[in-house]
């Protein structure tokens, strides 16, 4: 009797097997990837509750079906049939989020529509980290305060349009006179584009998650996680109590820094990928071209 029941159920397993087909694993591929990014995308957020209620919910309809309930089958029904149009407002947040993920993923490289020369922005970009480092280290030897946002591929327009434009060259003094204590500027947060300081003063979002937020982090640090949060952006963080520095980066804050690890990090994350591989690949060129021309002399 047990083999007969095993044998079905082996015999139902291998036919289910052979009725699956390409499309299917696509399908089952693409399934699996929305449910795991969802997974990701809820955790430690407030859209873990809401899923919760949710489950709650559909049990209880369940359960009421199963035992003829039907007034309250009937609520939980139109509790469904609204149920699309609550879900996008209760998860606005994390469906702005994902959206702006999806937007920052790079499908074709448009570079090469650019009207900007990468070598210059490369240049600028340089300059400019170099100018943040040396910056950061000052106001924290003295615990200055101090909010620096690197924008990236996400534009930050709205943010901009709340401070004050300056457009000009970084260096360790104008952000010093940006940050000094009781100027008009230093409450808000500088703002660099493409290796120049295009505003100043600029009011930052808040977190999604605040929280969560340690309750010894400050508004900068705050206003940081929310600007990470929103953008692909960088924020480097100058601490007014202990001076300690912090970048902000995917809504996780990274405290610690020196000036040499910061400006590590600044130049993994903001140097052009394009023509740091191409300096990358011409040096190693030369180095092997001069590796050949030693061994050819011997």
């Amino acid at each position: 009797m047990i083999l007969n029941y095993i044998h079905e159920v082996l015999s139902a397993l291998v036919s289910v097997f052979k009725s699956i087909s390409i499309p299917d694993i696509i399908d089952m591929a693409l399934l699996s990837y929305l449910i795991y990014h969802g997974i990701r995308l809820v955790r430690e957020t407030r859209a873990q509750q809401l899923i919760k209620g949710i489950v709650i919910i559909c049990v209880g309809y369940m359960i009421s079906n199963f035992l003829e309930l039907k007034t309250m089958t009937f609520l939980l029904r139109t509790v469904f049939q609204w149920g699309i149009l609550a879900i996008i407002i209760l998860f606005q947040p994390e469906l702005r989020r994902v959206l702006d993920k999806m937007g920052r993923t790079k499908m074709v490289d448009l570079s090469v529509f650019s009207s900007s020369d990468p070598g210059n922005l490369e240049s600028k970009w340089s300059k400019a980290i170099e100018a943040i480092v040396d910056a950061a280290g000052d106001l924290s030897a003295t615990a200055t305060g101090a909010l620096i946002v690197c924008e990236r591929q996400t534009k930050l327009g709205e943010q901009i349009d709340t401070g004050t434009i300056l457009n000009c060259t970084p260096s360790a003094a104008i952000f010093g006179n940006i940050f000094f204590p009781n100027t008009p500027l230093h409450d808000g947060a500088v703002i660099i584009r493409d290796g120049s300081i295009l505003a100043a003063g600029c009011f930052l979002p808040k977190p999604q998650k605040e929280e969560l937020i340690n309750k010894q982090l400050g508004s900068r640090h705050r206003a940081a996680i929310g600007m990470s949060e929103n953008s692909d952006a960088i924020v480097v963080v100058v601490s007014e109590e202990t001076g300690t520095i912090s970048v902000a980066e995917d809504g996780e804050l990274t405290r610690g820094f020196n000036k040499d690890s910061l400006r590590k990090l600044l130049r993994q994350r903001l140097m052009p990928n394009d023509t740091t591989s191409a300096s990358t690949k011409k040096k190693f060129t030369e180095r092997v071209r001069t590796k050949w021309k030693n061994g050819k002399r011997n």
